[in-house]
């Protein structure tokens, strides 16, 4: 009796290596920009946005 050959196993593993693969990475660059990217972005734009503010009153005194 002959052992059968085992097929398909190539292919499952690229599969499920690949989906791992882009699933972690969506995820962590999601992470990245939501949870840091964002938040710095929109710091940022307080900050100089209120510098802009202050600049334009010590102009017009």
């Amino acid at each position: 009796m002959a052992i059968q050959p085992i097929t398909g196993m190539l292919r499952r593993g690229l599969i499920v290596d690949l989906s791992i693969a882009f699933g972690l990475g969506i995820s962590f660059g999601s992470l990245y920009w939501y949870g840091y990217h964002v938040p710095a972005v929109r710091k940022r734009d307080t900050f100089y946005s209120k510098l802009e503010e202050q600049r334009a009153k010590n102009a017009q005194a």
